[in-house]
């Protein structure tokens, strides 16, 4: 199966970033660059579902130039099975700066492990990026 046939699949699907909306009508629209994200939590949710579908292009896209990586290696390490995210909390100050805390469960090798990290947003030209983020 190839990746194009996975995204059509995945398209009828609901979205992975816990909107209760289809894919297609939800982070597709983002990750496809079709639109931009108006608020970093949305941004927040289209970087998970792109983590869940591997999609290092739109995370180094949407990554900002100053902190972004030249790749990033987490991609290919180990088999993830991502159960879910849940936004704790979104604050939006001096208009272009954002934190989105969320938590983003997964598993790796049946192992259950759970990501919670408070994340810094800044809007540049009217288009949000993630900056870097804080690991509790």
């Amino acid at each position: 199966m190839n990746t194009k046939t996975i995204h059509l699949e995945t398209l009828a699907c609901s979205c992975p970033c816990g909107s209760s909306k289809r894919y297609a009508d939800c982070c597709n629209r983002y990750i496809n660059l079709d639109e931009l994200a108006s608020t970093a939590e949305i941004l927040m949710r289209s970087r998970y579902t792109a983590y869940t579908l591997n999609y290092e292009n739109y995370l180094l896209a949407t990554w900002h130039h100053d902190t972004c990586p030249t790749a990033i290696e987490v991609i290919d390490q180990l088999p993830k099975k991502w159960l879910g995210l849940v936004i704790k909390r979104h604050e939006q100050f001096m208009g272009n700066h954002a934190i989105v805390e969320f938590i983003a469960r997964y598993k790796i090798n049946g192992r259950a492990h759970r990501l919670h990290e408070i994340s810094r947003f800044v809007r540049e030209d009217g288009i949000w990026f993630y900056v870097d983020g804080d690991i509790l």
